[in-house]
């Protein structure tokens, strides 16, 4: 079951890194239900801006309604780009990140990370996936994630490579 199942509520993410929130939200979680959690976070991040959005990927998003509009954050971070000296299609670096842990009750846990590099394109491309997909190119991909099909980007993309990392963490 999931948290919200459980009725417990997501804890406020202060974690100034992928692992730190992820290790508190499953710890969060573990302590208010007395089971093991798994727990994520993850965002897309940008060198050229410092490593924005980064952990705050979602609130990259949020409106002053607090409606999360990606169509509008794909266009913020056009122009964040641009600012910075970017912009050109294909030469501005990314990456996806994804941290996986797994708590116990007794406070023990286990992190790992999962990275897929490429670069972020203009305009938009694919309807497909969510958040930033339809400007994310991976390295060696013709397609966005937003114009892949699903079974593709997920075999490929930074919650794979974290699943792969934790299940060799935990299990290998």
């Amino acid at each position: 079951p999931s948290a919200g199942e459980l009725d417990v509520d997501d804890p406020e993410e202060t974690g100034d890194t992928f692992v730190a929130n992820a290790i508190l939200k499953a710890r969060h979680v573990a302590k208010a239900t007395g089971l093991p959690a798994l727990a994520d976070d993850s965002g897309l991040v940008v060198p050229l801006l410092g490593g924005a959005p980064g952990i705050l990927t979602a609130r990259w998003a949020e409106r002053e309604t607090g409606e999360r509009d990606f169509p509008w954050a794909m266009e913020r971070l056009r122009q964040a780009v641009v600012a910075n000296g970017g912009g050109t299609e294909g030469t501005v670096e990314a990456h996806f990140v994804c941290a996986l842990a797994v708590a116990w009750p007794d406070g023990a846990a286990e992190a790992v990370e999962g990275r897929i590099d490429g670069h972020l394109v203009w305009p938009a491309r694919g309807g497909r996936g969510f958040g930033f997909d339809p400007i994310f190119q991976a390295e060696g991909r013709e397609e966005t994630f937003g114009e892949m099909a699903p079974e593709e980007k997920l075999a490929i993309n930074h919650r794979a490579r974290a699943f792969a990392r934790l299940k060799a963490a935990l299990i290998d």
